[in-house]
């Protein structure tokens, strides 16, 4: 199996970003899933927008100079989901989260990456969720004629608190949205006790990969504690054909207790795992 690896530049958040870029080339990888996560990640999207076309040049370059591409470019427009959630009832917050997407899409095209991630919208209780999968379903399919017109790939990513939770629901959300694919996350999945051999068949939408250790109430733990067959789902991926980055994507907030993990030390024992399963493959 050719396999691309990739490291999230967000899985390092207490180094600067020109650190985070060192360490990542340092432990071996060629690719970097960017976030653009307003008031989380080192690039707030609202400060990269600013001067977007120099801003995503001087990213480009200082990837360039350690020997990095960007491999995704993930928005996030606020750190809750809800605010600007793609599928807002609020016209005017929907018209702002398309007005980001466009311009996620152009900053994408200007950094060189053919990849670009945004969550797929949560239920709104007050509407129920028909009418709210309904909206996410006009945002997606809007999202996806704007990517294919930049030229770029899209994918959103199933997770914990949102309106797909579970593998038959965003396999029922794909077959909704023409053309759409997932960035794939079995954490999310796992979290909630679901064993992998029902997450595989979303492995043939995948067209970008988030992985990290996981078990049963844990969104992300330790290698040792994870659950998740790697070498499995790696050899789904080759049977599938997949041939987009795998993108190993430990993160460090206080949120699902996702900051009792030493990024450093997981990424590595998971970057080694992957490198010897894909070279058997």
């Amino acid at each position: 199996m050719k396999a691309k690896f990739a490291c999230a530049d967000f899985t390092f958040p207490l180094l600067s970003h020109e650190h985070a870029l060192d360490l990542i080339a340092n432990l071996g990888f060629t690719g970097v899933d960017i976030g653009l996560f307003e008031q989380r990640s080192h690039l707030w999207p609202s400060r990269e927008f600013n001067s977007l076309q120099a801003n995503a040049r001087r990213l480009k370059r200082s990837l360039a100079s350690r020997g990095l591409v960007a491999a995704d470019v993930f928005l996030q427009m606020r750190p809750d989901f809800t605010p600007f959630a793609i599928n807002q009832p609020s016209a005017a917050c929907r018209r702002k989260a398309r007005d980001w997407f466009l311009r996620t899409l152009e900053y994408a095209n200007a950094l060189g990456c053919h990849h670009v991630t945004t969550l797929p919208g949560v239920v709104f209780e007050k509407e129920g969720r028909a009418a709210s999968l309904a909206r996410s379903v006009d945002e997606l399919t809007w999202r996806v004629a704007e990517s294919r017109k930049a030229g770029i790939v899209f994918g959103t990513e199933a997770h914990v608190g949102s309106i797909v939770p579970t593998p038959t629901t965003a396999a029922d959300l794909v077959r909704r949205v023409p053309g759409l694919t997932l960035t794939l996350d079995y954490t999310h999945f796992t979290r909630a006790g679901v064993p992998d051999r029902q997450i595989e068949p979303l492995v043939r939408h995948a067209s970008h990969v988030h992985i990290r250790g996981a078990c049963r109430g844990r969104l992300q733990c330790n290698f040792r504690q994870n659950t998740i067959d790697y070498p499995r789902m790696l050899k789904a991926m080759a049977k599938a054909g997949y041939r987009g980055w795998i993108g190993i994507e430990y993160i460090w907030i206080d949120w699902e207790k996702c900051n009792e993990s030493d990024t450093i030390s997981e990424t590595i024992q998971m970057r080694d795992l992957l490198r010897r399963t894909a070279a058997k493959l």
